[in-house]
């Protein structure tokens, strides 16, 4: 460790200080030396060093995450929402083009005998 990096009293603090400002100054110093490729190297040391306690921006990483995820199933339940309520739509509008046409069906069957009835009647008296 280098000491025209960073100064520090350590005869002013008890042992633990003494043990996280050396921590600190090493974090320091790796985040320094450490290109953005292996911070994911870092992360692991951290963990290592802090032996398994969660640090500050881990936890804001695991909440912002957590944000993401419960936002991201709430937009996945509107579209299923949506989807559900377009199909049962679909659904009633089918019903109905379907009745219209079965209506429609009726309606040219009935004319089709109309016309025969009026085609006899007409062969039969002969005009």
């Amino acid at each position: 460790m280098e000491s025209s990096f960073l100064e520090i009293d350590l005869l002013d603090t008890n042992e633990e200080g003494k043990l996280y400002v050396v921590d600190s100054l090493n974090n320091l110093n790796k985040l320094h030396l450490c290109s953005d490729g292996s911070q994911h190297l870092l992360t692991a040391q951290e963990e290592e060093n802090t032996g398994g306690l969660m640090t500050w921006s881990s936890i804001s990483c695991q909440h912002l995450f957590f944000v993401t995820l419960i936002i991201i199933l709430i937009v996945s339940l509107a579209l299923v929402s949506f989807v559900i309520f377009l199909t049962i739509h679909t659904g009633n509008k089918i019903d109905e083009v379907t009745s219209r046409l079965a209506f429609e069906r009726k309606n040219t069957e009935d004319l089709k005998k109309i016309i025969n009835i009026i085609l006899k009647h007409l062969n039969q008296s002969g005009i």
